[in-house]
Order: C-alpha cells, then sequence, then structure tokens
C-alpha cells in the first residue's frame, strides 16, 4: 500500500473526526514520533505525555495541515520537534509566553511549503541507512553544532555563545555541514 496516500486518507478521515484514523495515524507513527521526542526531552515519562499531547494536537488541529503539501511525515516529524522543543524550553524559563491557542498555532503546528518533496514512512525507512551514512561522514564538530540546532532548538547566536566561538563561524559551519549532508546523500542516491 501507498502510505503516502493511505496517510493522506487517514488524515482527511480525522478531520472528519473518525478516531479509528487517529488511532491508525498513532499505530504507524507514534514510535517513529516517540524516539524523537525522547531525543530531545530525554525523560521517557515526559516523552509520553508530550507524545500524547502531539495526538490531541493531531485530533484538534487537524485542518491546519496542508493536504496538497502531501507531505504528512514531514509535518508529524516538525510537529513532535516544535512541542519537545517548547517543552525544553519551558523547563529552562526561556519561554515565558502562556500557551494557547494562538501560540500553538504560530510556534508549534509546522507550515510545509508544498515545494518541499514529499517524504513517507516507508521511503525514510527505506532510506534509512543512507541518511545515518551521509550524517555520519560529517566531521564531529560538524555532527555537534547541526545536533544543536536540530534537538536542542539553539539559535545560531545560542550555539556561537555555547560554544565561544564568533557568530559567523556557526553560519558557516551550519551551511558546510547541510551542504555535505545533501552531497553525501547524492552520492547515496536516495530514491
Amino acid at each position: 500500500m501507498d502510505t503516502q496516500i493511505a496517510d493522506i486518507e487517514l488524515f482527511q478521515k480525522i478531520s472528519n473526526r473518525d478516531s479509528k484514523a487517529l488511532e491508525s495515524l498513532y499505530d504507524r507513527y507514534s514510535p517513529v514520533l516517540y524516539t524523537l521526542v525522547k531525543r530531545i526531552v530525554v525523560d521517557k515519562e515526559v516523552a509520553e505525555e508530550i507524545l500524547a499531547d502531539i495526538f490531541v494536537i493531531i485530533w484538534q488541529k487537524s485542518s491546519m495541515f496542508d493536504i496538497n503539501s502531501g507531505n504528512l511525515y514531514s509535518w508529524l516529524i516538525n510537529l513532535s520537534r516544535n512541542k519537545a522543543l517548547d517543552f525544553i524550553r519551558r523547563e529552562k524559563s526561556l519561554i515565558t509566553d502562556e500557551y494557547n491557542d494562538e501560540y500553538e498555532n504560530v510556534f508549534i503546528i509546522p507550515t510545509i511549503s508544498t515545494l518541499i518533496p514529499s517524504n513517507d514512512l516507508d521511503k525514510t525507512f527505506s532510506n534509512r541507512e543512507k541518511i545515518y551514512s551521509a550524517v555520519h561522514n560529517l566531521t564531529e564538530a560538524q555532527q555537534y553544532v547541526l545536533s544543536l540546532a536540530y534537538y536542542d532548538g539553539l539559535t545560531e547566536s545560542e550555539i556561537a555563545k555555547k560554544l565561544n566561538i564568533p557568530l559567523l563561524t556557526v553560519k558557516s559551519k551550519i551551511r558546510v555541514a547541510l551542504n555535505s549532508v545533501k552531497e553525501n546523500l547524492a552520492k547515496e542516491e536516495i530514491q
């Protein structure tokens, strides 16, 4: 079965308040989303709570996903990352905004461009080794800077301060690292 089509159909059913469709989406995506959230927040119980919150958001805000993007996988990954990073920032008191619908719509719910090539769970799993190899062919410094940006959610300025290096160096390291991943993936011929 083409998971991309099945995912879109599931999401349309969720938008129409089909709780069985939400259960199916949960069964399909909760392992990968939980793994990502746990990588960011570390604590198992907190990760489980955040995962539950993510599926509540999906249920309540399904209309905010642009079905035309065809990129549910990317939307779910970004939603999960945003929610986990929001938790970390609130724990560190870096965010003092009241958590409400407006805040959630702007800072938690992702917007995925229709220009981004679609991706799905099956495609990602089939390319997992290639992606792993592309990232692990980076230098340790490049991997660390990308980890700080993606998993820790640090801005370039925060990374510069943390590493005690100039901001332009951080910008350059991130740009070079991302270009290297792109080149490594091209060599691996991602499907």
